[in-house]
């Protein structure tokens, strides 16, 4: 139960801009979670959960883990990299300079986005199997983030 728990706020702070304890509980509870604030409190501190300002202004609870050990390395490789994207329902293809699409999907690996349930790479080429539609423009809209921290585009 607890990691289904778990994974449920991962799902859920990676789709809306949760602020608060309790309304991560009222979150869990719509999903049919039964929980209290010391829980939601003991899942927020196990899964290094920090909250950082959203575009909208507001404090929002993210995952901070391993966010540093592949800020500058793996961004670089994606910003080094990546030529264009496109999705084919849950499928997300990336582009690549030639030679380069396994890096950029052991990148993408490493990053560990939840979204992503894995990577395919050829020469120039990546499939990323993805949960969700949902989940796949999710993904497309970080990893523009990700490269537009770099270069125009």
């Amino acid at each position: 139960m607890k990691l289904e728990r778990h994974s449920k706020i991962v799902e859920l702070i990676g789709k809306y801009e949760i602020e608060t304890q309790e309304e991560l509980a009222g979150w869990l509870e719509a999903e049919g979670f039964k929980v209290t604030q010391a829980t939601v409190s003991r899942d927020i501190r196990e899964l290094k959960l920090s909250k950082v300002q959203a575009e909208s202004g507001k404090q929002r609870y993210v995952v901070m883990q391993g966010q540093t050990s592949y800020s500058d390395k793996y961004i670089r490789i994606l910003q080094d990299g990546y030529v264009s994207m496109d999705m084919a329902q849950n499928i997300l293809v990336i582009k690549t300079v030639a030679g380069m699409a396994m890096a950029v999907a052991a990148a993408l690996d490493a990053m560990h986005f939840h979204e992503i349930v894995g990577c395919i790479a050829g020469d120039d080429t990546i499939m990323c199997a993805v949960r969700s539609i949902d989940d796949t423009i999710l993904v497309m809209e970080k990893i523009k983030k990700l490269i537009g921290s770099g270069k125009e585009g």
